[in-house]
């Protein structure tokens, strides 16, 4: 969900325009492989600005998915009812918690009190939806606390049992960080007892990076000698 790069290595120039649904060039767009998931428990992905155009980026892949699921672009909102558009109590949604509390390893997914750490009640019965911040470490921080009504939401960690997808691809700043579409395929199948919820968005998400490979696609090395003005940096004082 938070990986912590600058930016993805860009694919090579293409004729065609990018898919107006994922925002995907073609060689990485898989909306046609794609099968609605009727889920119970709805989604709130809140994407940083900064993220909409990530190469691998998965929150629209996500919001494609899912047919209970709201993609929203911007850094804040005045409340979960306005973001999600509709009328909402915080008190019956959960939001995936970004302190650096860990899970217990025998737990995938374990209900934090206010203080960050686990909950006495771990029950997650009633829960109408789950709140996603999408964007790197820092980027989902900085939409945490530009909106001060997350913390009327449940907070929740997961504990995955598996590295994510990405790996050497796309940087996570922790060994149990996932994607976006993992962390929603974790939860979702979870509370809804729904296995095959995880593995279909596994199985898009394992897809489209199996198409970001075979196009063989590199980061190009940058030059730190030159300024990104084109301007020599300046010799430092004596």
């Amino acid at each position: 969900m938070h990986a912590a790069v600058p930016s993805d290595p860009p694919l090579p120039a293409l004729a065609s325009e990018d898919c107006a649904l994922c925002r995907k060039p073609p060689p990485l767009c898989i909306c046609a492989e794609t099968t609605p998931i009727d889920n119970h428990v709805a989604l709130l992905i809140l994407q940083h600005p900064q993220e909409q155009d990530k190469t691998l980026g998965t929150a629209r892949l996500l919001a494609h998915h899912c047919r209970k699921a709201t993609l929203n672009v911007g850094l804040s909102w005045p409340s979960l009812a306005k973001a999600l558009g509709r009328p909402a109590d915080p008190d019956r949604w959960a939001i995936l918690y970004l302190g650096s509390a860990k899970a217990p390893p025998s737990q995938e997914v374990v209900v934090l009190d206010s203080k960050g750490s686990p909950s006495g009640n771990q029950s997650l019965a009633g829960i109408e939806g789950i709140v996603l911040l999408d964007g790197t470490w820092s980027q989902a921080k900085a939409l945490w606390w530009r909106n001060p009504w997350v913390l009327k939401c449940r907070r929740i960690i997961l504990g995955p049992r598996q590295a994510s997808r990405y790996g050497r691809v796309r940087a996570e700043p922790r060994q149990d960080s996932l994607s976006t579409i993992e962390a929603a395929g974790l939860l979702l199948s979870r509370l809804e007892s729904r296995p095959e919820i995880e593995e279909q968005l596994t199985a898009s998400f394992q897809l489209m990076l199996d198409r970001y490979r075979q196009a063989k696609i590199t980061a190009p090395k940058r030059d730190w000698r030159r300024r990104p003005s084109g301007k020599p940096p300046r010799k430092a004082k004596r």
